[in-house]
């Protein structure tokens, strides 16, 4: 069913997003406050892992703010402590007169799917998930435009990164619940490693993703605590020397899973490029799945800001810039030249049709 509800949603794909426009001044200069405003208000409701999650939440917040801004518009937030705050915190922004009402994350589809039923004149953008919550193919709201990333395609390539890094031949992986956001990501990490050993001849194994959800490694939630660490520890302990925790903040708990094994294990991040967004994890990250949330999520308000507004879907790739992966940074001097040069030339066979990637959002 996820399958037919993807490859309706594929078909009816919206433009990819333009570039970010950039400012023409210098911050703090008085030109930056816009001259005139508009009768325009966006809003933004969080997942529960807050907008200070330095990945998922707060691409998508900063994204939508910055559009308000440069629109002139007002502009609320309202932060999601619990799944229980997701339909209170949608109604009070409506009751509060917003234009245009961003919701964060697959697990607020049923709360904005019931919020745009009841408010048809509002323009709800749903992050992450297709707003077909009895899985026939179909929006069950008009009036909700969501936006989706294949990033299975970026997954692909850090796993490729990973198995050429890894000396030990093992690299490991796991998420907070089993999601198909979530699990899109390991499951492209597996494919880019299946792939190394493919063109290699090497036996890289991955450890935590069997490929399905069964004998696979999940913490439950997508809180940094003890479960999530406990979970990184024991994929840690197979051996493993590069780790993806796919889950929002559940990669803080690996990071001190990390520090007490006394072992170099190094970390992939998601959704946000962690060596710009989180400095303490900059002596450990290689690379980092991006899922670009913040450049749609600006593009989708500016056009409902500007009157253009548009309910189709979004989904990013790696051709239209809406996933990637990040620089090396610190492991630059770390990682063999010709690898990343073989990473670089995946990325545009890629591209091209030429190796493929699957996802459930293509299946």
């Amino acid at each position: 069913m996820l399958a037919t509800a993807a490859a309706l949603v594929l078909a009816a794909c919206g433009a990819a997003p333009e570039d970010e426009n950039e400012a023409t001044t210098e911050p703090g200069a008085d030109e930056t406050t816009p001259a005139e405003t508009i009768d325009y208000k966006a809003c933004i409701v969080s997942d529960a892992g807050g907008f200070d999650d330095k990945s998922f939440n707060q691409l998508s917040y900063e994204g939508t703010k910055k559009a308000a801004d440069e629109l002139g518009a007002q502009f609320a937030e309202v932060q999601s402590d619990s799944e229980t705050d997701f339909q209170p915190n949608i109604d009070s922004l409506v009751a509060e007169g917003c234009n245009t009402i961003v919701t964060v994350g697959f697990a607020l589809s049923a709360a904005t799917v019931e919020a745009a039923t009841a408010n048809p004149d509002i323009e709800f953008v749903l992050i992450d998930d297709a707003a077909d919550n009895d899985f026939n193919g179909e929006k069950d709201a008009e009036n909700i435009k969501p936006l989706l990333y294949d990033t299975a395609q970026a997954a692909f390539l850090a796993g490729y990164l990973a198995a050429g890094y890894s000396e030990s031949g093992k690299v490991g992986t796991f998420g907070g619940q089993p999601y198909p956001t979530v699990t899109i990501f390991m499951d492209g990490f597996k494919q880019g490693v299946d792939y190394y050993n493919e063109v290699k001849g090497t036996s890289v194994s991955v450890i935590g993703w069997t490929g399905s959800d069964e004998g696979s490694s999940f913490t439950g939630g997508f809180e940094a605590n003890d479960t999530a660490k406990n979970t990184a520890a024991a994929i840690i302990d197979q051996g493993v020397d590069v780790l993806l925790p796919v889950g929002g903040p559940i990669y803080q708990s690996a990071m001190d899973a990390i520090a007490d094994s006394g072992r170099e294990i190094a970390l992939i991040g998601v959704d946000a490029d962690f060596y710009e967004t989180d400095p303490s994890t900059q002596d450990l990250v290689l690379t980092s799945i991006l899922k670009k949330m913040d450049v749609s999520a600006y593009d989708a308000v500016m056009a409902a800001g500007q009157g253009d507004v548009d309910y189709e879907a979004y989904v990013g790739t790696l051709e239209n810039g809406g996933v990637g992966i990040a620089p090396l940074h610190n492991f630059e001097g770390k990682v063999d030249a010709a690898l990343w040069a073989e990473v670089e030339a995946l990325q545009e066979q890629i591209i091209a049709g030429e190796v493929e990637v699957t996802s459930y959002l293509n299946q």
